[in-house]
Protein backbone atom coordinates (compact mmCIF):
# COMPACT_ATOMS: atom_id res chain seq x y z
CA UNK A 1 0.00 0.00 0.00
CA UNK A 2 1.14 3.66 -1.11
CA UNK A 3 2.34 5.79 2.20
CA UNK A 4 -0.34 8.36 0.61
CA UNK A 5 -3.18 5.87 0.79
CA UNK A 6 -1.97 4.99 4.54
CA UNK A 7 -2.40 8.48 5.53
CA UNK A 8 -6.02 9.30 3.96
CA UNK A 9 -7.01 5.80 5.43
CA UNK A 10 -5.78 7.57 8.59
CA UNK A 11 -7.24 10.82 8.11
CA UNK A 12 -11.12 9.18 7.25
CA UNK A 13 -10.06 6.95 10.42
CA UNK A 14 -9.71 10.07 12.46
CA UNK A 15 -13.11 12.03 11.64
CA UNK A 16 -14.66 8.62 12.30
CA UNK A 17 -13.77 8.63 15.63
CA UNK A 18 -14.32 12.29 16.20
CA UNK A 19 -17.71 11.79 15.24
CA UNK A 20 -18.71 9.15 17.41
CA UNK A 21 -16.89 10.90 20.10
CA UNK A 22 -19.32 14.02 19.76
CA UNK A 23 -22.33 12.18 19.71
CA UNK A 24 -21.46 10.48 22.88
CA UNK A 25 -20.77 14.03 24.26
CA UNK A 26 -24.31 15.57 22.01
CA UNK A 27 -26.21 12.41 24.33
CA UNK A 28 -24.67 12.89 27.54
CA UNK A 29 -25.56 17.06 27.17
CA UNK A 30 -29.00 16.23 25.80
CA UNK A 31 -29.64 13.58 28.65
CA UNK A 32 -28.38 16.56 31.61
CA UNK A 33 -26.25 14.02 33.00
CA UNK A 34 -23.22 16.55 33.23
CA UNK A 35 -20.95 13.62 32.75
CA UNK A 36 -17.43 14.52 31.16
CA UNK A 37 -18.02 17.98 31.93
CA UNK A 38 -14.77 20.32 32.64
CA UNK A 39 -14.97 23.05 34.83
CA UNK A 40 -12.46 25.74 36.94
CA UNK A 41 -12.01 24.55 40.26
CA UNK A 42 -13.35 27.43 42.09
CA UNK A 43 -10.12 28.80 42.58
CA UNK A 44 -10.27 32.52 42.87
CA UNK A 45 -7.67 35.63 42.28
CA UNK A 46 -7.95 39.09 43.46
CA UNK A 47 -6.07 41.54 41.87
CA UNK A 48 -4.07 44.44 43.36
CA UNK A 49 -5.19 48.02 42.45
CA UNK A 50 -1.60 48.69 41.10
CA UNK A 51 -1.41 45.79 39.05
CA UNK A 52 -5.08 45.54 37.35
CA UNK A 53 -5.32 45.94 33.19
CA UNK A 54 -7.08 48.74 31.78
CA UNK A 55 -10.92 49.20 31.74
CA UNK A 56 -12.34 46.16 29.85
CA UNK A 57 -14.94 47.59 27.21
CA UNK A 58 -18.04 45.27 25.84
CA UNK A 59 -21.09 45.91 25.21
CA UNK A 60 -23.71 43.24 23.58
CA UNK A 61 -27.62 42.53 23.35
CA UNK A 62 -29.26 40.72 26.31
CA UNK A 63 -32.02 37.88 26.23
CA UNK A 64 -35.02 40.94 26.10
CA UNK A 65 -33.60 42.58 23.06
CA UNK A 66 -31.77 45.78 25.19
CA UNK A 67 -28.26 46.75 24.30
CA UNK A 68 -26.42 46.74 27.15
CA UNK A 69 -22.06 47.26 28.08
CA UNK A 70 -19.94 48.28 30.39
CA UNK A 71 -20.62 51.66 29.75
CA UNK A 72 -23.95 51.24 31.52
CA UNK A 73 -21.98 50.40 35.07
CA UNK A 74 -19.28 53.32 34.77
CA UNK A 75 -17.76 54.17 38.04
CA UNK A 76 -20.20 51.36 39.89
CA UNK A 77 -18.48 48.51 40.72
CA UNK A 78 -20.12 45.40 39.20
CA UNK A 79 -19.92 41.63 39.08
CA UNK A 80 -20.10 39.61 35.74
CA UNK A 81 -20.55 35.80 35.09
CA UNK A 82 -20.06 34.01 32.02
CA UNK A 83 -22.59 30.75 32.11
CA UNK A 84 -24.55 28.61 29.69
CA UNK A 85 -28.11 26.82 30.54
CA UNK A 86 -26.14 23.44 29.84
CA UNK A 87 -23.37 23.69 32.03
CA UNK A 88 -23.88 21.63 35.22
CA UNK A 89 -21.95 24.33 37.81
CA UNK A 90 -23.86 26.92 36.24
CA UNK A 91 -26.88 25.62 37.27
CA UNK A 92 -25.62 24.61 41.04
CA UNK A 93 -24.33 28.22 41.46
CA UNK A 94 -26.99 29.84 40.34
CA UNK A 95 -29.26 30.16 43.36
CA UNK A 96 -26.17 31.36 45.33
CA UNK A 97 -25.68 34.10 42.33
CA UNK A 98 -29.35 34.92 42.82
CA UNK A 99 -28.90 35.45 46.70
CA UNK A 100 -25.50 37.67 46.48
CA UNK A 101 -26.93 39.31 43.63
CA UNK A 102 -29.98 40.03 46.12
CA UNK A 103 -27.93 41.25 49.15
CA UNK A 104 -25.85 43.16 46.97
CA UNK A 105 -28.72 45.79 45.26
CA UNK A 106 -25.93 48.85 45.03
CA UNK A 107 -23.74 46.23 43.02
CA UNK A 108 -24.94 45.44 39.82
CA UNK A 109 -24.67 42.13 38.40
CA UNK A 110 -24.40 41.05 34.33
CA UNK A 111 -24.25 37.49 33.05
CA UNK A 112 -22.80 36.73 29.54
CA UNK A 113 -24.46 33.42 28.48
CA UNK A 114 -22.32 32.14 25.71
CA UNK A 115 -24.03 29.89 24.06
CA UNK A 116 -28.24 29.24 24.17
CA UNK A 117 -30.68 31.56 22.73
CA UNK A 118 -32.40 34.41 24.20
CA UNK A 119 -35.66 31.93 25.11
CA UNK A 120 -33.41 29.64 26.65
CA UNK A 121 -31.68 32.26 28.94
CA UNK A 122 -34.71 33.56 29.79
CA UNK A 123 -36.30 30.36 30.59
CA UNK A 124 -32.93 29.63 32.78
CA UNK A 125 -33.59 32.97 34.70
CA UNK A 126 -36.82 32.21 35.74
CA UNK A 127 -36.10 28.86 36.64
CA UNK A 128 -33.05 30.20 39.22
CA UNK A 129 -34.89 33.31 40.29
CA UNK A 130 -32.00 35.19 37.85
CA UNK A 131 -33.20 38.63 38.09
CA UNK A 132 -29.82 40.65 36.69
CA UNK A 133 -29.97 40.44 32.37
CA UNK A 134 -27.47 38.51 30.33
CA UNK A 135 -25.86 39.34 27.54
CA UNK A 136 -26.12 36.93 25.04
CA UNK A 137 -22.20 35.90 23.67
CA UNK A 138 -22.62 33.39 21.15
CA UNK A 139 -20.39 35.27 18.63
CA UNK A 140 -17.75 35.27 21.81
CA UNK A 141 -16.95 38.94 21.65
CA UNK A 142 -17.48 39.85 25.80
CA UNK A 143 -15.31 37.03 25.90
CA UNK A 144 -12.70 38.40 23.79
CA UNK A 145 -13.02 41.61 25.62
CA UNK A 146 -12.19 39.80 28.66
CA UNK A 147 -9.45 37.81 27.27
CA UNK A 148 -6.35 40.67 27.48
CA UNK A 149 -7.14 40.86 30.99
CA UNK A 150 -8.27 38.01 33.06
CA UNK A 151 -9.36 36.02 30.82
CA UNK A 152 -12.80 33.54 31.56
CA UNK A 153 -11.12 30.33 30.61
CA UNK A 154 -13.59 28.03 32.52
CA UNK A 155 -17.36 28.05 32.57
CA UNK A 156 -18.54 29.41 34.85
CA UNK A 157 -16.59 32.46 35.75
CA UNK A 158 -17.33 35.08 38.21
CA UNK A 159 -15.32 38.82 37.67
CA UNK A 160 -15.63 41.21 40.00
CA UNK A 161 -15.32 44.89 38.03
CA UNK A 162 -13.92 48.32 40.09
CA UNK A 163 -15.09 51.53 39.58
CA UNK A 164 -12.66 52.22 37.08
CA UNK A 165 -13.83 49.13 34.75
CA UNK A 166 -10.76 47.02 35.66
CA UNK A 167 -11.19 43.29 36.52
CA UNK A 168 -10.16 43.44 40.25
CA UNK A 169 -10.92 39.70 40.90
CA UNK A 170 -12.04 36.51 39.07
CA UNK A 171 -13.66 32.85 40.21
CA UNK A 172 -12.68 30.38 38.03
CA UNK A 173 -15.43 27.57 38.21
CA UNK A 174 -18.13 27.11 39.83
CA UNK A 175 -18.74 29.63 43.50
CA UNK A 176 -18.28 27.53 46.12
CA UNK A 177 -19.77 29.70 48.99
CA UNK A 178 -21.44 32.88 48.81
CA UNK A 179 -18.99 34.56 51.22
CA UNK A 180 -16.65 34.39 48.83
CA UNK A 181 -18.20 36.25 46.02
CA UNK A 182 -19.57 38.48 49.23
CA UNK A 183 -16.06 39.47 50.53
CA UNK A 184 -14.39 40.04 46.85
CA UNK A 185 -17.18 42.56 45.91
CA UNK A 186 -17.13 44.03 49.68
CA UNK A 187 -13.39 44.88 49.21
CA UNK A 188 -13.42 46.55 46.06
CA UNK A 189 -16.82 48.98 47.20
CA UNK A 190 -14.24 49.37 50.00
CA UNK A 191 -11.65 50.64 47.48
CA UNK A 192 -11.55 54.60 47.57
CA UNK A 193 -13.41 55.75 44.26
Amino acid sequence: MRPGAIVAMGLCLAVLLTGCTNEALAGQYASGSGSGYISGDGAYTEIPIGERDAPVVFSGTTETGATLGSADYRSSVYVVNFWYAGCPPCRSEAPDLAAVSAKNPKVPFVGVNILDTSATASTFAKKFGILYPSVIDTDASVQLAFAGSVAPNAVPTTIVIDRQGRVAARISGRLLEQSILTGMIDRVVAEAP
